[in-house]
């Protein structure tokens, strides 16, 4: 009822209007840059691969996202003598990034809080990005934000974990060498939050405007905080600061951190992102307003220089770049909100990413036939669950309404494989098929606290029936003195669809995965079985597909996935 009357509501409203967020989606620790007419944002990635998607706008509403700057994520980021861990690394890899423009070059900064400090960079967003500097090697830096000077000096902005240093709340800032590639001056404290009543101040943005260095932060945490703004005369401080915007009376929980834009004509606009649990830290758009040298972030109905966030406002009336001539496929890229499968070219469309770097023998793609083959692939020692899984393709939900669905033929090989549709947290549900050496099942799954190690129980169950593959036909066929493996192989459509249920308190409205499933592509059926998902680590639930098994042979297994 609640997303019925949401729709009417945003039905409603005029033609020239925009609601908030803008991006439904998980776009965590956004940072956004104009260059030239266009608008390019980040985000944090975490341990998700590719990392670092780069997403371009012409309009700060509509995002596409066309490529990645970390495409093999934290493995291009492991210390000299650091060994690649057998399952993924959840939470951690590349938090808070900023993405920044100067002197012809873009340029991507951020802490992994257990390795240190690292910068990418290149010419052109949508291409090749340089191979990962580490600038300084130290664990609990978080939350890297650059700024060059008028005198060409250049200063890194960050923040602490404290689960790493025992401290946070607090900013500091150092010195760059000219070419960003080292730290070349002690470490300085900024701004104390505790000392000012701003707990959890984290994510620094730094901006230089009419002489005065500015850094944007929030403060208070991701689902209570607050927006706060500082200004000094000098880098090093002291700082002042204010309070520019807070929740207020709009339902928009804890306003986190972002970035400052100005439009092509003068106008300015601040990107940030909200909380929405399950959901994921989806991305809202504000109007910044300067007054005074201090900015106000949003709706001040009563003045006091603290805005709170709009859920609706007039769309930017932007100017147009005008499109190249000669623009190719490469100019183009996927919607930030896609959820199609739509694997038809060489490469996995840029809204997938994996829970680990991938290796080559996981997947094949397989353009001829528009599909994806994944490899039923042992799981390692110690496995307990899909949350140790690092070969599963997975991508972001797009909001309530969004829907995932494909075609899966799975060919199993030995006892024990399992291939099928997941949707991924620290609670997960798969609907999956399942072989058991002579029969194979079609089964819902369910597991709760999959982080800390929870078995997985069986909610539903439906029998289907294989084919055997012609080619294993003809093979025992034209050899029939050889022992010819006749496999059969398995099809079925399956679909998950997301819907909001309900809401308590401070608390996002719950996100309720519904599951079908057909043998034909038509008639679908529900498992009768909804899921309350859960956000993964840092992220929002995500949905995808999976394919392992129990034990390693020669010719196992495989999903193909349309």
């Amino acid at each position: 009822m609640l997303a019925t009357i949401l729709t009417l509501l945003v039905s409603l409203l005029p033609a020239n209007k925009i609601v908030n967020p803008v991006i439904p989606s998980d776009y965590s620790d956004p940072d956004v840059i104009a260059v030239d007419g266009e608008y390019w944002m980040t985000s944090s990635s975490f341990n998700c691969v590719p990392g670092l998607q780069i997403l371009h706008s012409t309009d700060l509403v509509n995002w596409e996202i066309v490529g990645a700057a970390l495409p093999h994520g934290i493995d291009d980021c492991r210390l000299p003598g650091e060994a690649r861990p057998d399952a993924p690394e959840h939470g951690g890899g590349v938090f808070a990034p900023s993405l920044r423009y100067h002197d012809g070059r873009f340029w991507i900064f951020w802490g992994d809080p257990g390795r240190g400090i690292f910068q990418v960079n290149t010419t052109d967003p949508r291409g090749e990005w340089s191979k990962p500097v580490l600038v300084l090697e130290a664990k609990g830096i978080i939350d890297t934000c650059p700024l060059w000077d008028d005198d060409g000096r250049v200063y890194l902005f960050h923040a602490w974990a404290g689960s790493r240093v025992g401290y946070n709340s607090v900013l500091s800032a150092c010195e760059l060498s000219s070419d960003c590639t080292k730290v070349i001056s002690s470490t300085v404290m900024v701004f104390n939050g505790l000392e000012t009543g701003n707990t959890t101040v984290e994510g620094a943005k730094a901006y230089k405007r009419n002489g005065w260095y500015y850094i944007m932060a929030p403060a208070g945490g991701v689902a209570t905080g607050w927006q706060l703004v500082m200004r000094s005369r000098n880098v090093w401080g002291p700082y002042e600061w204010r309070n520019v915007l807070d929740e207020g009376t709009s339902g928009v929980h804890g306003p986190h951190q972002g970035g400052w834009i100005d439009d092509t004509d003068g106008n300015s606009w601040f990107m940030h992102f909200e909380d929405k649990g399950a959901w994921g830290r989806v991305v809202h758009l504000q109007k910044l307003v300067w007054k005074d040298d201090w900015c106000v972030i949003g709706n001040d109905p009563d003045g006091d220089g603290c805005g709170q966030p709009e859920t609706s406002l007039p769309i930017p009336q932007l100017g147009k770049k005008p499109v190249k001539a000669d623009a190719s496929a490469k100019d183009h890229g996927v919607s930030a909100l896609a959820m199609a499968t739509d694997f038809n070219g060489v490469e996995i469309p840029l809204n997938w990413q994996w829970q680990a770097a991938p290796q080559f023998n996981w997947y094949m793609t397989n353009p001829a036939e528009g599909s994806l083959r994944l490899n039923c692939l042992k799981v390692q020692d110690g496995w307990r669950n899909l949350w140790d899984s690092p070969n599963i393709i997975l991508e972001k939900v797009a909001g309530p309404g969004s829907c995932l669905q494909a075609k899966l033929h799975f060919c199993p090989s030995a006892k024990g494989d399992r291939a099928g549709l997941t949707v991924m947290g620290i609670d997960y549900a798969t609907l999956e098929m399942v072989y058991d050496g002579k029969e194979i099942t079609l089964q819902q799954r369910r597991c709760v606290n999959a982080e800390a190690g929870g078995e997985e129980e069986i909610l539903f169950e439906h029998p289907l029936k294989g084919t055997v593959s012609q080619s294993s036909i003809d093979m025992a066929a034209s050899h029939p003195w050889a022992p010819v493996e006749r496999r059969a192989c398995f099809d079925v459509y399956v679909r998950v669809s997301f819907s909001e249920g309900n809401s308590t308190g401070r608390k996002a409205p719950d996100c309720i995965c519904s599951f079908e499933y057909s043998e034909d592509g038509k008639k679908w059926k529900s498992t009768g079985v909804t899921f309350k998902a859960r956000e993964g680590k840092w992220i929002g639930a995500k949905a995808g597909f999976f394919s392992i098994a129990q034990i390693k042979r020669n010719n196992g297994g495989y999903l193909l996935i349309q």
